[in-house]
């Protein structure tokens, strides 16, 4: 569908009107939207192909924080094998988490929300509308049954899938009350049983990182815990002000909080205090205030003999490992410098070293190599760092080698390992897809179908595939 889309594009007249124009591009958005529509169904197909062996090999999302896993649909919808979902996000060019959304969505829409679905093939309702119904149906706390589900779905159906999200959590809200889904908890409100369903939580996006060296804090708090929380940053940014601060209202909101998080509106570290037997301490005698490990990366050069001997000079922007995004070694240098940091300095790794061990166990020093060099897994377009991923011996370590006399296979070195998240690594040990590495932090892939990609520091691609010689 993509090729057919741009070879028509090519064709476009380039002395069209504007109505002709507008009307060419209104058939091009009716074919995007067709050809969602079409990917949802066949990510349908896909999973109807490879239904689990047993509940254990069944697709779920992990739950951050919880010992239970969340189907990848609502009750009712059919389970799915979890090792044919990379492949599937392969092909698409997306992680498999986004491979593993994308057939949640179309089991929920085509099993739970029916309605929804045959708009959807219908062209009435866009596909990513659908979609956004389907990511709550599913994830909702109590999980609907099947017949709340379809409470929703005909609520939904019947405005041809225009619902605002307030609109369908008073659905969802609706259709706990309705069908008695909370009356099991002993905490619960007979009147409004979903209110039982605890929202407080604190999330930090540790995976997105902007450029600027920002991340993203959401929160839900008690009222009286919110507007506090409220009082302390006004007063904090309200401080930074009268200190001198020109930064917008929001900049010093923000960094008020974090002064908040590092105590720093008890403690009043520009000034001496006392301690509990009366005398003063010196804010040097103050535990630290920030204590925080940042795996930067910067390119070095040594720059020429002076009187005083050479000297290493850093380039301006490097690589911040946490969110792989570029920093500025201002924006280093500004983080060490606020009062009582403590600073952690690690020392240099050449990530151009092969480094070896005789034994099967992957020594911290080859490790910490591997996980600076990979930055992720390196499965296509996973993006999960390599600190928290697995080391995999690419070719796999014989651990009877040595006592039967033969030259081992798979080493401990350098050259020979890679980073995995779990989920890649199970996937690599127990299925079909195989890879190697062409060169340093580079990898090529084969998928259990014989499709291939790679996978580098720049990202990850398809390799194009031989054609067959045309026969006669």
């Amino acid at each position: 569908m993509i090729e057919v889309l741009e070879r028509e594009a090519v064709e476009v007249a380039d002395d069209l009107s504007a109505g002709a124009l507008l009307a060419s591009i209104r058939e091009r958005k009716a074919a995007e939207e067709r050809a969602a529509a079409d990917l949802l169904e066949l990510a349908g197909r896909w999973a109807d192909l490879h239904p689990p062996e047993s509940i254990h090999s069944a697709a779920t999302f992990a739950v951050a924080g919880c010992e239970h896993e969340e189907p990848i649909a609502g009750v009712g919808a059919p389970l799915v094998a979890e090792f044919c979902i990379p492949e599937l996000g392969a092909v698409l060019g997306m992680s498999s988490t986004g491979a593993k959304k994308l057939i949640g969505h179309a089991l929920e829409l085509r099993h739970r929300l029916p309605r929804l679905w045959d708009l959807v093939q219908a062209g009435v309702v866009p596909a990513w509308r659908a979609r956004s119904v389907a990511e709550v149906t599913i994830h909702t706390t109590p999980a609907l049954t099947p017949e709340a589900a379809a409470f929703v779905d005909s609520q939904v159906a019947a405005v041809a899938g225009r619902v605002a999200p307030a609109q369908l959590d008073r659905l969802v809200a609706e259709a706990i009350k309705r069908y008695d889904l909370a009356t099991d908890d002993p905490a619960a409100d007979p009147e409004d049983g979903y209110l039982a369903v605890d929202p407080r939580h604190v999330t930090i996006d540790e995976e997105d990182v902007h450029f600027a060296g920002t991340m993203r804090v959401e929160a839900e708090l008690d009222i009286a815990d919110a507007l506090d929380l409220g009082h302390a940053v006004s007063r904090g940014a309200a401080a930074l002000k009268a200190l001198g601060s020109a930064e917008s209202l929001d900049v010093r909101r923000a960094k008020a909080l974090g002064d908040l998080a590092r105590i720093q509106t008890a403690l009043d570290l520009s000034a001496a205090t006392a301690n509990d037997t009366g005398t003063e301490r010196k804010p040097a005698d103050l535990p630290a205030a920030r204590e925080v490990v940042i795996h930067a990366h910067f390119d070095a050069s040594t720059v020429g003999a002076t009187t005083e001997g050479t000297r290493t000079v850093f380039g301006p922007t490097g690589r911040i490992e946490e969110g792989q995004r570029l920093v500025l070694l201002d924006q280093v240098r500004a983080r060490c410098g606020d009062s009582h940091t403590k600073v952690t300095i690690k020392p240099v790794i050449d990530l151009a070293a092969e480094l070896s061990a005789s034994g099967y166990a992957i020594p911290d020093r080859i490790r910490e190599q591997v996980v600076l060099r990979d930055r992720t897994c390196v499965f296509p377009w996973c993006t999960r760092p390599a600190r928290r991923s697995d080391v995999d011996h690419i070719v796999e370590f014989d651990h009877d080698a040595v006592a039967e006399g033969r030259p081992q296979p798979g080493p401990t070195t350098t050259s020979n390992l890679a980073c995995l998240c779990r989920s890649h690594h199970r996937l690599k040990t127990h299925t079909a897809w195989r890879y190697r590495m062409v060169a340093p932090g580079v990898f090529e892939w084969t998928s259990p179908h014989g499709h291939h990609y790679r996978r580098d520091h720049s990202g990850s691609s398809p390799i194009a595939e031989a054609q067959p010689p045309d026969r006669p």
